[in-house]
């Protein structure tokens, strides 16, 4: 039930139309004039109710500090004007309408939820969206050749079969947290068609963080490098998604406190270790990359910027200038035990500053933003000119007419991978 798609395929339409004939019904009765103008006033009083808790929750930052949406907007007065109707139909009428408008309001809230989902993009099933991660337990082939980069980049040296899968492989696998004792969900793994085969290729490896509050979740990812590895041989890297938040919705700023545990230990130990132990991938560092998304891409520049000799590439989506900058009072406090000068030293352009001359010689960065994600702009503007200064060779990008959701996500991941194929060996340059 979890794994139900809700985004794409037919179950939103579904929900969309059974919403809009319980709309039809609870909105026709006989027209005299006082039920046009109750209908007219339930409409507008639903309607004015719903913008006003999203104006609500733009005022206070109740979900950050990034504004909602536009069509969250719309869709919440929508939602709310249809309740309204609802309401209305509970009064002077028979039994019978007064039981569909009671179903209709689950109705109009459930359709209203869903769209809203798909505003943002960033839960694709039913299990996402409330923080659960369906159990999809995933069989990483052994039959796989030895691993030689040396012999020619993976474009030039990889011949597929001719019964390679079209698309790769999504799954979970709870990776154990020996080192941090960290309280993590399973992690989200994809491995490419070229992973799929006989005597498959040992591939570069991605290790990848999404936001918060967000689900270690490998299906945005992978549908982008399904398409790169359609037109590359069905060449792409291992992704692990590691779960840097924990099941309880905290935000441990990507660092090790005692508030929230060892999550920066997690991704920086354990999950790198698990990986180099059970996935068939490059082992070299040069064909590495540290990705994140928005909370997850202030924790992968961070990590680059401190463990400079595990990867040496990345990919910052509409990424945190640092780690807990939605509110460094209260992650201060709760993460750094009030040590102000601990936390300015953990931010990433603090750590590259910090660092020996000629450190990051030789790494590749890119960062990006939506076009119309000031906030982030900025931050992707300031981390990128300090990434470059010292020494990385940088791409910035703004993803055209994206905010800070689900098309800031696909757009930067394409640009993202279309700067690192070639230099992971999977495409000419």
């Amino acid at each position: 039930m979890w794994s139900i798609p809700i985004i794409d395929g037919p179950v939103p339409w579904i929900v969309y139309t059974v919403a809009f004939a319980f709309f039809l019904v609870l909105l026709i009765r006989r027209p005299t004039a006082r039920w046009v103008l109750t209908a007219l006033l339930a409409l507008l009083v639903g309607a004015l109710v719903g913008l006003g808790i999203g104006l609500l929750i733009d005022a206070t930052d109740l979900f950050g500090a990034d504004p909602l949406p536009m069509p969250v907007l719309w869709w919440a007065a929508a939602t709310f004007a249809a309740i309204g109707l609802a309401v209305a139909n509970l009064w002077r009428s028979p039994l019978w309408r007064k039981i569909v408008a009671i179903v209709g309001i689950v109705v109009f809230a459930i359709a209203g939820g869903i769209g809203i989902n798909a505003v943002y993009g960033l839960n694709p099933t039913l299990g996402s969206v409330f923080g659960i991660v369906d159990d999809n337990p995933i069989v990483v082939p052994t039959n796989t050749a030895t691993a030689d980069p040396d012999a020619g980049p993976l474009y030039e040296t990889f011949t597929p079969p001719a019964d390679m899968p079209a698309k790769g492989q999504q799954g979970t696998q709870a990776i154990p947290a020996t080192a941090s004792g960290f309280n993590a969900r399973a992690a989200g793994i994809y491995l490419p068609p070229a992973a799929l085969v006989p005597n498959a290729p040992a591939l570069p490896l991605v290790i990848m963080m999404m936001g918060h509050p967000g689900n270690p979740d490998p299906s945005a990812i992978a549908g982008v490098l399904d398409d790169f590895a359609a037109k590359n041989k069905g060449l792409a890297p291992i992704v692990v998604v590691p779960d840097q938040l924990g099941p309880d919705g905290n935000d441990p700023a990507c660092a090790d406190s005692k508030a929230y545990g060892n999550a920066e230990t997690y991704v920086t130990k354990d999950v790198v270790a698990w990986a180099k132990q059970n996935l068939h991938i490059i082992q070299d560092p040069k064909y590495w990359v540290i990705a994140g998304y928005s909370n997850g891409g202030g924790c992968a520049v961070k990590y680059l910027a401190k463990y400079p000799d595990q990867w040496k590439n990345l990919i910052d989506i509409s990424g945190e200038p640092f780690p807990g900058s939605e509110d460094p009072g209260s992650v201060t406090s709760t993460i750094y035990g009030g040590d102000t000068a601990a936390f300015e030293a953990a931010k990433p352009i603090a750590i590259m500053q910090a660092a020996p001359a000629g450190t990051y010689d030789g790494m590749t960065a890119v960062f990006t933003a939506g076009s119309q994600d000031p906030t982030y702009i900025q931050a992707a503007k300031d981390v990128s000119g300090e990434a470059q200064a010292v020494g990385m060779t940088v791409t910035y990008y703004e993803v055209p007419g994206a905010g800070h959701v689900g098309d800031a996500l696909t757009g930067g991941l394409q640009e993202g991978f279309t700067v690192m194929y070639p230099v992971l060996g999977l495409s000419a340059k």
